[in-house]
């Protein structure tokens, strides 16, 4: 399981950095979601994966018996989806206007309105 995921990730990976090599903006965008995308799951599995068992401290015990889920790594990710939902939707925005602005998503020709 762990070698289907470190693949998955691996693939986003590529992808993203693929995608970020292009000369649209609207495909640099994609490719930094995909590079979130592929950290969340690098951390989730780094975190290790148990399942069916929550990090619940039982009745009458004072500590959490082995083995049960780490809460951190899905609270970071938590966080890190939130966040990366704001940058995406600020990055959309600036696109929008940099195309109605410029008329185009390509890059060479947001270089050349500079001038």
């Amino acid at each position: 399981m762990n070698l289907v995921l470190a693949v998955v990730v691996g693939g986003l990976y590529a992808a993203g950095l693929y995608l970020m090599a292009r000369r649209s903006v609207v495909k640099l965008i994609i490719g930094l979601c995909l590079i979130g995308h592929a950290s969340n799951l690098l951390i989730f599995v780094s975190g290790g994966l148990t399942r069916g068992r929550p990090p619940l401290i039982r009745p009458g015990a004072e500590t959490l018996t082995a083995p049960y889920a780490d809460p951190l790594p899905q609270a970071l990710i938590l966080t890190a989806i939130v966040i990366g939902f704001g940058v995406l939707a600020f990055a959309m925005v600036l696109i929008h206007k940099v195309y109605v602005a410029v008329g185009s998503d390509d890059l060479d020709q947001m270089k050349s309105t500079d001038a």
